[in-house]
């Protein structure tokens, strides 16, 4: 029986000669069969999204969350493809002088989760948009010198340490197909056919990890492109989904069942275990949100009896630290606007109420951290 996920493709001859795999183009043929099971669980995944898109609209303090939890997926993102890497490292206030090569393989991923969804203002989700991105992810760090920002002309392969074309696990179309399947995947990408975008975005991610089009980065764009995907398509209003935790909870199971599709044709499978994730996550990332709303109404409220006079300056100090929950003196006072000895007496009254705590000292810097804000945050890294 033929398959439907795609077919082995003879490539060179003599002791050269590999198999590469070639996906068929989507949408698969016959159709995705969506039964009871498969629809309980598209009810469910949207039910969760549609709460989680509506409570992150009445966080306070939107724009802060999203900026921690962009890194917070930067940071889980990178840690699937090996990166040695903590929450602590990316917030480190003292990051421009410390950063390694891990903190800036999570630095640059958050500069082109950002960049992407601006991006998405000007350009519809296209290979353009997905070039461009890669470009920021692998800018000026390892895998740099891998053609950032440009597909592939060389033929990759995906297999443990120190394997080759003859005992890879995996090797993706060769140059020239994948241009064919790229271009197919941007068709798909953009096509309206009244699939649900949810299975949309599962075979997308599927399709894009088959493809692999760049020497580099491919998890991690793929991983990012079932949020942009999402944007696009109107499914969620900002940037609150993000599925690397779970799939790297499930990091077995998630190869497995696309290594599954690849053999069987059996999309069904892998679209089951996608559209949990879909709503593990969601519920996930709303119950964060509880907790950091409840958080801050706590904090205001220790924070009541500070005089009228200090009450503005206070409070712009708690904003911050639910940005940038570890700090040091001189770059706070900066950013706020403040005087250094009035940001002291801030720091003092914001440790005398139990919020900051003092934790380290970094050559002459202290370093100071919002620790209940991170305990939530660090879930899942």
């Amino acid at each position: 029986m033929k398959n439907r996920a795609g077919k082995a493709v003879q490539n060179l001859s003599g002791e050269f000669a590999y198999s590469s795999f070639y996906p068929q183009p989507l949408p698969p043929k016959p159709n995705i069969e969506i039964d009871e099971e498969m629809r309980e669980l598209l009810i469910d995944a949207h039910k969760k999204l549609a709460l989680l898109d509506g409570l992150s609209d009445r966080i306070p303090n939107k724009d802060l969350f999203i900026s921690m939890y962009v890194r917070k997926e930067a940071l889980v993102s990178s840690q699937i493809e090996g990166t040695q890497c903590t929450l602590e490292d990316v917030l480190n206030p003292e990051i421009d002088e410390n950063a390694n090569a891990d903190v800036s393989d999570v630095v640059n991923y958050v500069r082109a989760i950002n960049y992407a969804i601006e991006r998405l203002n000007d350009l519809p989700l296209c290979n353009r948009l997905i070039r461009e991105t890669h470009m920021v992810l692998m800018n000026s760090v390892r895998g740099g010198d891998k053609t950032p920002g440009e597909f592939r002309t060389s033929q990759n392969w995906i297999g443990g340490a120190g394997s080759t074309l003859k005992n890879a696990r995996y090797i993706p179309p060769n140059p020239q197909d994948m241009i064919e399947c790229m271009s197919d995947f941007e068709k798909f990408m953009n096509e309206e056919d009244g699939m649900d975008p949810l299975i949309r975005a599962a075979l997308l991610h599927y399709q894009f990890e088959t493809i692999h089009p760049f020497l580099d980065g491919n998890g991690r764009v793929g991983r990012l492109l079932i949020t942009l995907y999402l944007i696009g398509a109107n499914v969620i209003s900002s940037p609150v989904l993000y599925l690397s935790c779970y799939l790297k909870s499930n990091r077995i199971e998630y190869y497995d069942r696309m290594s599954e599709v690849r053999r069987s044709g059996n999309y069904e499978q892998w679209i089951k275990f996608f559209l949990r994730g879909v709503a593990e996550t969601a519920k996930d990332a709303t119950e964060t949100i509880d907790r950091l709303n409840a958080l801050h109404q706590k904090n205001e409220a220790k924070l009541a009896d500070v005089p009228t006079r200090s009450r503005e300056n206070i409070m712009k100090l708690l904003s911050y630290i639910e940005q940038n929950p570890i700090i040091e003196r001189v770059k706070t006072a900066a950013a706020l606007g403040l005087s250094r000895n009035g940001l002291a007496n801030y720091i003092a009254i914001l440790c005398n109420k139990d919020i900051l705590k003092y934790s380290a000292k970094s050559g002459k810097a202290l370093i100071f951290t919002y620790e209940e804000y991170l305990y939530i945050l660090r879930k899942d890294t």
